[in-house]
């Protein structure tokens, strides 16, 4: 039976299937990436810097994204897991928000992965929640639950009693299994704010291999040269390495580094990558060719014209 709202009216629930198709909204990934870096730009948060890396944890690969941003309470990391809430609104500074319908976190990070974990401190309270498809399906959830577990961070005790359910959900579920695990992703955030978000599970092509290339750049992720579809026949293969080679196809579609660099027309934070700074290039100022066109309206000299009926 559906929960009751104020109202006496059942409320809508949201289908664990709709993280998958929500996630569809990403045809390329980089623009998933994208999704994660803007909520940490956004006013509200205003990180100076973004790391994104590729580590190991329980011999699960998983792409982690940190910043030095102010963090969240529990009741704003609850509204960033739920769909179509945001604080965001419109800004009276030069500093305008990106994502304004509460839908990016969910959308970027389910189209790079199954599953995500949010560790997020601001200063008085250190929280944990949890995104998950694999948990959903384990539990046969016929609503998407987000469990979160916020403690106090200067004891690091479970705030509320209501969250050791949350937290029990946690340590089975996610890739850590006990607080003291949680508590060093916690104090792996730099200062005393920010956010740390680790997606694993990730997407895989058809042919079983990550959809991200980790290997051939060290210091970059990349996308395969030749995608799982279109691997069927020589002449294919030969096409698209051909295309690459030959520079037709612009760096940033296959280079997440190369990607970033145009990203904004406007840096405002700094992008680490792979323990690299990523070089920003101001696309206005790199034009080999700049014209400027001023718009001069001309109007039309009023006059008197007859009329006769």
């Amino acid at each position: 039976m559906a929960r009751l709202s104020e109202h006496g009216i059942r409320l809508s629930s949201m289908s664990p299937s709709y993280l998958e198709s929500n996630s569809t909204s990403h045809t390329w990934p980089f623009s998933a990436v994208a999704e994660l870096i803007d909520n940490a730009s956004d006013p509200g948060v205003t990180a100076k810097n973004i790391w994104i890396d590729v580590v190991m944890v329980r011999e699960q690969l998983c792409l982690s994204f940190m910043d030095n941003g102010s963090g969240m309470t529990p009741n704003k990391l609850h509204k960033m897991l739920s769909f179509g809430f945001t604080e965001k609104g419109s800004s009276k500074s030069s500093h305008q928000p990106i994502g304004v319908y509460g839908n990016g976190f969910k959308s970027g990070s389910m189209r790079l992965g199954r599953d995500a974990l949010i560790f997020t401190k601001n200063g008085g309270c250190q929280s944990v929640g949890m995104l998950s498809q694999s948990f959903l399906q384990a539990i046969k959830a016929q609503a998407v639950i987000v469990p979160i577990a916020p403690f106090n961070q200067q004891t690091n005790i479970l705030l509320f009693k209501d969250s050791e359910a949350s937290l029990r959900a946690i340590l089975k579920y996610s890739l850590f299994q006990s607080v003291s695990e949680l508590q060093e992703q916690l104090d792996s955030i730099q200062g005393k704010k920010g956010t740390k978000i680790l997606i694993w599970n990730i997407r895989r092509n058809k042919d079983g291999k990550p959809e991200f290339d980790f290997d051939t750049d060290a210091e970059d992720i990349r996308l395969p040269e030749i995608k799982s579809e279109e691997t069927q026949g020589k002449w294919r293969r030969d096409y698209y390495k051909h295309r690459r080679d030959s520079n037709s196809v612009p760096e940033m579609e296959f280079s997440l580094r190369a990607y970033l660099s145009i990203l904004y027309l406007k840096p405002r934070i700094q992008i680490i990558l792979r323990q690299k700074k990523v070089q920003m290039k101001l696309i206005a100022k790199s034009l080999s060719m700049i014209e400027n066109d001023v718009y001069k309206p001309q109007f039309i000299v009023s006059f008197y014209l007859p009329q006769s009926f």
